[in-house]
C-alpha cells in the first residue's frame, strides 16, 4: 500500500527508544578503556568479563552525565534509586545478566519538543535510565552479515560494559502522516542536545547513538493502539524517518488485506528500504530482574542535581532562537538551516569572520553537497572547520579566488591539504584580474561565438554571460568574472 493510501485509512502510533554510549573515559563498572576501534578483547578485565570473585564499581561521570540529559529534557530526578540485575542468556553478554535499571530508573517524565514543516510536536519522555553495553557478535560465512547462513560468529567484549543510557519516548500520537519526518527531527533534536552537553560523540555510524523504531498503527477515529512491532538499531538519521515509512506501509497494507500485525523486532535492510522479521516478542519476556546486590543505591542530592542544572550549556533549541537573531535569518531560512543541521556551523562562520548570508550560502550549498557525497548525516564530521570556510569566503570577497576556485580549495582542505592559504599556493589557484592577461582570453570567446558577440553589440547584455562562461573555462575558472564582464563589454561596447 502506497504511504497516502496508509495515511487515508490508518493513524500512526511511534515509540523511540534510543541507547547512548557515554563519552566516558572509562566503563561503566570496571576501569577499562573505552576507545573505540581496539583490537577485539584487549579492553577488558575480570570485572567487565564477569569472572568469579570480581566486583563492579559504580562510573561517577557516568551518574553526573545521565543527570544531565535528565535535566535537559525537562525530566523528574529521582532522590533515590537503584541498579538491578537483567538476566538474559545471549552470547554479547559475558556475564548471562546486564546491569541496568528497571522499575527505578534515574530520571522520569519529561519532553523533547521538534518543529517539522512550522508544525510544533511535543515528544515526551517516559523514562531515562543507565545500563551497561553488551559486546558486539560478529557473524562470518554468511551473505547478510546475519546469524541466518552463517558459518560460524565471533564475539568482541571491548563494548561489553560501556556506560550506556536508555532514552525512551512515551507513545507519540497524533502526528499524521508527518510520523516518519517527526522521528527523524526528534532523534536529529536529541542528537544535537547530547552533543551539545558534551556527554557523547553520538556517532552513529560507530554505534555510540543507536535507535530502535517503534511503530503501530489504528484506524482513523479509534482510540485503542494497535499491535507495535520494534525495528532494532537503525543507525543513520536518514534510516529512521525511511523505517517509520517502511513500516507503516506494511502494516498497512496486512490490515488492508484481513491480516493480524504480529508484535516481533524487525530488521532494517538499508539497501531496499524495507524491514524483515526478527524475533517474536508475543509473548511476555521474563527477564528475571532483582536488585544488583554487589551496588549501593543512587541517592542524587538535591543541591548537586540543582549545581548541575544551573551549569547546562545553552541548549540547541534556545541557541536557535538567538542565532535567528543575530544572522538576521527568516523563519524559512532558519528551518532550513535546522533541517540540514548546520545552524551552528553558520553561526561559527559567521563569529569567525563571514557574512552570514555568505555562509549560509556555503553551508547550505557546496558544503552540504559534499556531505552528502560522503554519506555524512552530520555535516559538522567535514574534515573544514567554520574557521577554515571564513577564510575561504574572504578570500573570495577579495577578488582573490573565484566561486569555482573557491569550490577547489574547499575540496583541497577536505582532502588533508592543509588550510585554505596553504591549498590556494600548493595549487596555484588565485584569481587572475589583470586586463593583460585576460585579454587573449577574452578575444578569443568573442572570435568563436560572434552570433552572441553580435547580440551583445546590438545592446543585449545579458548575452555576455556565455562569453563569460567560455573565458571561465579557458582559464580553468580563475579568471574573475567581473574583470572579464567588464572587458567584453569595453570590447563589444554593449552597454560597458
Amino acid at each position: 500500500m502506497t504511504f497516502a493510501d496508509a495515511m487515508a485509512r490508518y493513524a500512526p502510533v511511534l515509540g523511540l527508544e534510543t541507547h547512548v554510549e557515554l563519552g566516558t573515559a572509562s566503563k561503566m563498572f570496571c576501569g577499562c578503556s573505552t576507545k573505540f576501534g581496539a583490537p577485539p578483547n584487549t579492553h577488558v578485565c575480570p570485572t567487565c568479563l564477569g569472572l568469579p570473585g570480581s566486583l563492579p564499581v559504580t562510573n561517577e561521570t557516568a551518574i553526573r552525565f545521565t543527570v544531565m540529559i535528565g535535566l535537559a529534557l525537562q525530566c523528574e530526578i529521582a532522590p533515590w534509586c537503584r541498579f538491578a540485575r537483567k538476566n538474559y542468556f545471549y552470547p554479547d553478554m559475558p556475564k548471562d545478566f546486564q546491569i541496568s535499571q528497571y522499575d527505578e530508573p534515574l530520571c522520569t517524565d519529561g519532553h523533547l519538543d521538534v518543529v517539522v514543516a512550522g508544525e510544533a510536536f511535543r515528544v515526551e519522555i517516559e523514562r531515562v535510565h543507565l545500563e551497561e553495553d553488551t559486546g558486539k557478535t560478529l557473524h562470518v560465512g554468511g551473505a547478510t552479515g546475519r546469524i541466518h547462513g552463517a558459518t560460524h560468529s565471533l564475539v568482541d567484549y571491548n563494548r561489553a560494559g560501556i556506560p550506556l543510557v536508555e532514552i525512551v519516548t512515551k507513545p507519540v500520537a497524533g502526528t499524521g502522516a508527518a510520523a516518519p519526518e517527526v522521528a527523524r527531527a526528534y532523534v536529529t533534536e536529541l542528537r544535537e542536545l547530547l552533543r551539545t552537553l558534551g556527554v557523547s560523540d553520538v556517532r552513529m555510524e560507530q554505534g555510540s547513538l543507536r535507535c530502535d523504531v517503534n511503530t503501530s498503527l489504528m484506524p482513523v477515529g479509534a482510540t485503542a493502539y494497535g499491535t507495535r512491532t520494534e525495528t532494532k538499531n537503525v543507525n543513520s538519521l536518514r534510516s529512521v524517518e525511511r523505517a517509520v515509512r517502511s513500516e507503516i506501509e506494511r502494516q498497512a497494507g496486512l490490515l488492508d488485506a484481513g491480516r493480524r500485525i504480529v508484535q516481533e523486532t524487525r530488521h532494517w535492510h538499508e539497501d531496499s528500504g524495507t524491514t524483515s522479521a526478527g524475533r517474536s516478542k508475543e509473548q511476555a519476556e521474563d527477564y528475571r530482574y532483582f536488585p544488583e546486590p554487589d551496588l549501593v543505591p543512587l541517592a542524587p542530592t538535591r543541591e548537586w542535581v540543582e549545581q548541575l542544572r544551573a551549569g547546562l550549556p545553552e541548549l540547541p533549541a534556545a541557541r536557535r532562537r538567538r542565532l535567528a537573531d543575530e544572522l538576521g535569518a527568516s523563519a524559512a531560512e532558519l528551518a532550513a538551516m535546522g533541517n540540514a543541521g548546520v545552524l551552528g556551523l553558520v553561526a561559527d562562520t559567521a563569529a569567525a569572520g563571514a557574512p552570514a548570508a555568505e555562509a549560509r550560502n556555503f553551508w547550505l550549498g557546496y558544503l552540504l553537497q559534499k556531505a552528502n557525497e560522503a554519506g555524512l548525516d552530520d555535516p559538522a564530521e567535514l574534515a573544514i572547520t567554520p574557521a577554515q570556510v571564513a577564510r575561504v569566503i574572504v578570500l573570495v570577497a577579495a577578488g582573490i579566488l573565484t566561486a569555482t576556485l573557491a569550490r577547489q580549495v574547499i575540496d583541497g582542505v577536505l582532502a588533508g591539504e592543509g588550510d585554505p592559504d596553504d591549498v590556494v599556493a600548493t595549487r596555484g589557484l588565485q584569481a587572475v584580474s589583470d586586463t593583460d592577461e585576460l585579454g587573449a582570453a577574452v578575444d578569443a570567446a568573442i572570435d568563436g561565438q560572434p552570433a552572441v558577440a553580435a547580440k551583445v553589440r546590438a545592446g543585449k547584455v545579458a548575452a555576455a554571460g556565455a562569453l563569460v562562461g567560455a573565458v571561465m573555462k579557458a582559464t580553468n575558472g580563475q579568471a574573475n568574472a567581473a574583470v572579464v564582464r567588464q572587458l567584453i563589454l569595453e570590447r563589444l561596447d554593449g552597454g560597458g
